[in-house]
């Protein structure tokens, strides 16, 4: 028999964790709208894998198309983040000597 890498409790506590971080990163979006969008993009793609794993150990899958779900989100936060490196390079002074 092969045991359980994760309990459905230990799963339910991260995915509040997640939302907390999801509603922290909602709800400050006018401080810093790149970074919370990407944090909150982010804890939507982890919330979603810890949701499959909680359907997965109750033996019923009810997501739908999570995997679409996953790609979009992350793809947004990829994006922004690149978007930041790409601003961080730009804004960093020329060296002169």
């Amino acid at each position: 028999m092969q045991s359980q890498q994760f309990d459905i409790e230990t799963l339910k506590l991260i995915r509040n964790k997640l939302e907390y971080i999801y509603f922290i990163a909602k709800s400050n979006y006018n401080n810093h709208p790149e970074l919370m969008d990407t944090i909150e993009n982010l804890a939507q793609v982890a919330n979603m894998f810890a949701n499959i794993r909680i359907h997965e150990l109750n033996d019923r899958i009810e997501i739908s198309s999570p995997e679409g779900f996953i790609v979009s989100k992350l793809a947004n936060a990829y994006s922004r983040m690149k978007d930041y490196e790409i601003q961080k390079d730009s804004d960093f002074p020329t060296w002169k000597l």
